[in-house]
């Protein structure tokens, strides 16, 4: 049976994060979204480690279930399930290899508690694991991976959001040419990467040197509201050795919910300062220097993916690229997301008709019409099609995405391009 999981997510502890990040919220929020595994997020930070403890417990082999709901919010009945949790943490390395400074993030999936306090007990005597929910350590990206496989060879190192330009395997600015490059020999213990908001599968299959690795999406959440911003479908018993596997092989893993690349917030080149935002093409024939204030400019994601690429078109990839149904909701009402109304309207859309993935992927849209109206079907409609219009992205600013053409160009239909493999059941998703 087909779930969605959000592997990457954060804690009230984290800068810049919101207070409503807990174990409750975690699990309401799941189900409203409807995913049926989520992160823990931090679990190196104590204060939140200790958290976990107390509210979680065994639910299967190596996930957690919320121990007591009562206090959790509601829930419509429409949007319960069952959700689990995964213990996982990002860590941010800062070091020097190859006489450049490297700025690297990786997402770490541990299969128990006693594995995760393993992987604690290393770092805490590396750095200060107390800081932030996101540790900064001077500690190479290699030496990490070492670390986690030491603690439990079923644990799991993958390079977050691979090719923001600051804090990335791949970034123009601090990152590395290839992964080899960076985890040297023990690079075969490299199975996924996540792509990030600022990219999408289409993008990283341009690389051959990815040809085996499993690209995997999360939605590096920082407030509920935000879970499965991106996500994965996975079609595995819902049990930790299961999803490793199909993150490994791929058998099991059916491909991910995407961001338009285009509104992630590193998709072109620019300087946010000066209110430049260019394609690849028009920084190389500025020479990488900002046309208004002569410094350097910001390389994008696009950008460097080209540079890395060593083919044209990329293979084909199961995935879906979604706008968030209340940002959907807000277009339509011509309100802001968090107004009475448009706040109002997305519950009694989630009453009607179910969660929210539910509703952006395969409800269907008469449904959609009677619980909503017709310009939000239409919406819908247009959403699923990928008839959508964007500002791009670039150096740290969102890109804005609207549906019905208040600003923006016209993007390239962006629908699912499922892989069909030979006798290979098609995801229900895709």
């Amino acid at each position: 049976m087909e779930f969605i999981a959000d592997l990457h997510v954060h804690s009230h502890f984290s800068r810049a994060t919101s207070r409503d990040m807990t174990p409750d919220g975690l699990w309401r929020w799941a189900q409203l979204k409807g995913i049926s595994v989520i992160g823990t997020g931090d679990f190196t930070h104590p204060e939140w480690f200790a958290e976990l403890r107390e509210k979680l417990e065994p639910s299967g082999e190596g996930l957690f279930k919320l121990r007591d709901t009562s206090g959790a919010g509601d829930v419509p009945d429409s949007c319960k399930s069952d959700v689990s949790f995964i213990l996982q943490a990002e860590i941010s390395s800062i070091y020097k290899k190859n006489d450049r400074t490297r700025k690297v993030h990786s997402i770490v999936l541990a299969p128990g508690l006693k594995e995760a306090e393993r992987i604690n007990r290393r770092l805490d005597a590396i750095g200060n694991i107390s800081s932030d929910g996101r540790p900064i350590l001077g500690l190479d990206a290699k030496a990490l991976l070492e670390i986690v496989l030491e603690a439990s060879e079923d644990a799991m190192l993958i390079p977050a959001h691979a090719w923001t330009p600051h804090f990335s395997v791949f970034g123009a600015v601090s990152g590395f040419d290839s992964l080899e490059e960076c985890f040297e020999e023990l690079t075969p213990h490299i199975y996924a990467i996540e792509t990030g908001l600022s990219s999408d599968p289409p993008m990283n299959r341009r690389l051959s040197a990815l040809d085996n690795i499993t690209l995997i999406s999360n939605s590096d959440a920082h407030s509920p509201q935000k879970l499965g911003r991106e996500a994965n479908v996975f079609s595995t018993d819902s049990s930790y050795p299961a999803m490793m596997e199909a993150l490994k092989t791929r058998k099991g893993f059916e491909g991910t919910i995407e961001f338009f690349p285009e509104e992630g917030k590193y998709h072109l080149d620019g300087h946010r300062n000066c209110g430049v935002r260019l394609e690849p093409e028009e920084t190389v024939k500025n020479h990488f220097i900002c046309p208004v204030c002569g410094r350097r400019l910001t390389v994008g994601v696009m950008h460097r993916v080209s540079e890395l690429a060593d083919r044209k078109g990329p293979r084909k990839e199961n995935f879906r690229s979604i706008i968030q149904l209340q940002e959907i909701v807000a277009e339509c009402e011509g309100r802001g997301v968090n107004t009475k109304g448009v706040q109002s309207k997305y519950f009694s859309l989630l009453v009607a008709l179910g969660p929210e993935f539910g509703i952006l992927l395969d409800a269907d849209i008469k449904d959609i019409e009677t619980a909503g109206g017709e310009k939000l079907a239409e919406a819908i409609s247009k959403m699923r099609a990928g008839d959508v219009f964007i500002a791009p992205g670039f150096d740290g600013e969102f890109g804005t995405v609207n549906i019905f053409g208040d600003g923006g160009k016209k993007v390239a239909a962006k629908k699912s391009t499922p892989a069909k493999g030979k006798g290979k059941k098609q995801s229900r998703l895709f």
